[in-house]
């Protein structure tokens, strides 16, 4: 009889309709499939449940997280490989992982068990639905897949899957549940992942840089862009550990706030500030921007009687990472708030992931795994949106500079990190944790690298009535490196 690995590539194949491309090794140690690709390796039953009772990405990926299925060899190699099958299949009738869910009702009838009323289904899953129906082979093929998996009710999610989330998106209590799911698993790990620099977005490369000097240069860019001076009030929105606001008062003597609604960030930026001696200049509150902005309406720019160290309207806002929390919904009164609270003529520098734009744009969903376990109520959306809604709320844009290649490096840089430590990694906090960050930082790696997401820095103004942006002619100067062609800077 056939080993269960040349089981389910037999029946993975049928019901696909396409070869599976890595090769499978399953619970039983029986293995099948292309001898030189990665290895998808199955290590319990209970993986095939889980996809079979929530086919496509969100089945696969509470698989991973309880390490049911892993990989041995390229992880890269592998993502990439299955991508056709999980991401990019054509919606065609009978095609595509919502292919197994079309089946999954009567074949579930036929294999004597019964289907859950609220599966996940891919792109096009009502034609393939409609398409495996009406093909005896291919229920039979999933029946079979059923019977392969084992008797039962599908496995209950990781623990680290989002809680069930109520109300309405992006209300103040929801973010803030939604930001700590996120960043409040251990300063420990995130040190371990990140590097000393403690910077979770986007670096800035040299060829033959280390991540450290990268990010170092990362935060210089953002002020030069800011065009920072002796005295000056710079806000962060998002302000994650402090790094940026701390390096823009070492380094060009501001003053600074950084909001952030991580209670653990906040601890460990405050402990930083306090080490360096700059608690007179520079501070980190627990607060929502949209609170910050009702705060400062009204009140005058100068030091308070409040104990902070400084208020609006600020000479420049740096918001890196953080919008795309914000959601489609916000965003015009995010671009708003940071209006209000910039002076005329001060800056903003908007450092955001975007994604592609689609023919319809109401068509367009949260990924399921991000949304379940990394960046719930997260959302990503085309560049030309984000400046449309800065230029709405009264900005002028002055620049946007696509970094998409230097984040591919960066969170290759951060997989390396966790792999070289994995164990401690998963000690510092769970396993399945560690798995999470593993898998989203590798497959968004690769999804930088092929053009299907991208990173940009938007600067905009708020330019006076006068006109005058304050802006060089020749604005590319600071993207240039000092060793560089003279004619490059231009």
């Amino acid at each position: 009889m056939a080993g269960a690995a040349q089981r389910i590539v037999a029946l993975a194949e049928q019901l696909l309709g396409t070869p599976v491309p890595v090769r499978v090794r399953a619970w039983d140690h029986s293995e099948a499939g292309p001898p030189s690709a990665p290895v998808l390796v199955v290590r319990s039953r209970r993986a095939l449940r889980r996809v079979l009772w929530r086919p496509g990405e969100l089945g696969l990926a509470r698989a991973w997280v309880a390490g049911e299925l892993d990989v041995e060899g390229d992880l890269y190699r592998a993502l990439d490989l299955m991508a056709g099958l999980i991401w990019e299949r054509d919606e065609q009738p009978g095609s595509g992982p919502g292919s197994v869910a079309a089946a999954r009702s009567e074949a579930a009838s036929e294999a004597g068990e019964k289907a859950d009323s609220a599966p996940s289904f891919g792109p096009g899953w009502a034609r393939g639905a409609l398409s495996l129906a009406r093909d005896p082979a291919s229920r039979r093929a999933a029946a079979e897949l059923l019977r392969l998996a084992g008797p039962g009710l599908p496995p209950p999610p990781p623990a680290e899957e989002a809680r069930r989330r109520t109300g309405l998106r992006h209300t103040l209590g929801r973010d803030r549940k939604a930001i700590s799911h996120h960043y409040d698993v251990g300063n420990d790990f995130y040190e371990l992942v990140l590097g000393p620099s403690m910077v979770y977005s986007c670096a800035y490369w040299r060829p033959d840089g280390t991540l450290e000097e990268a990010q170092r240069d990362k935060l210089d860019l953002i002020c030069r862009k800011l065009a920072l001076r002796e005295g000056q009030r710079l806000l962060d929105v998002g302000g994650g550990w402090g790094s940026l606001v701390l390096h823009a008062a070492r380094n060009y003597g501001v003053r600074a706030v950084a909001v952030t609604l991580s209670r653990e960030q906040a601890a460990y930026g405050r402990k930083r500030i306090a080490e360096e001696g700059l608690a007179d200049r520079v501070e980190i509150r627990v607060q929502d921007y949209r609170e910050l902005a009702r705060e400062e309406a009204g009140r005058s720019a100068s030091p308070r009687g409040d104990g902070r160290v400084t208020g609006g309207p600020y000479d420049a806002i740096s918001s890196v990472g953080m919008a795309e929390h914000v959601g489609a919904a916000r965003y015009r009164e995010y671009a708003d708030d940071l209006y209000a609270l910039l002076k005329p003529g001060g800056r903003l520098l908007n450092h955001q992931i975007a994604r592609r734009p689609l023919e319809d744009e109401e068509a367009y969903e949260v990924d399921p795994f991000i949304d379940a376990y990394v960046f719930p109520d997260g959302e990503l959306a085309p560049i030309g949106r984000t400046v449309g809604l800065l230029e709405r709320a009264g900005f002028e844009v002055r620049d946007v500079e696509s970094l998409r290649e230097h984040y591919a490096l960066t969170l290759r840089a951060w997989v390396r990190n966790l792999e070289a430590d994995f164990a401690r990694a998963a000690r510092l906090t769970t396993p399945g944790r560690a798995r999470v960050w593993r898998l989203y930082m590798a497959a968004s790696a690769l999804a930088f690298e092929r053009n299907r997401i991208g990173v940009n820095q938007v600067l905009a103004v708020k330019t006076p009535e006068s006109g005058g942006s304050g802006l060089p002619l020749r604005t590319r100067r600071w993207t240039a490196d000092a060793t560089a062609d003279p004619a490059a800077r231009d």
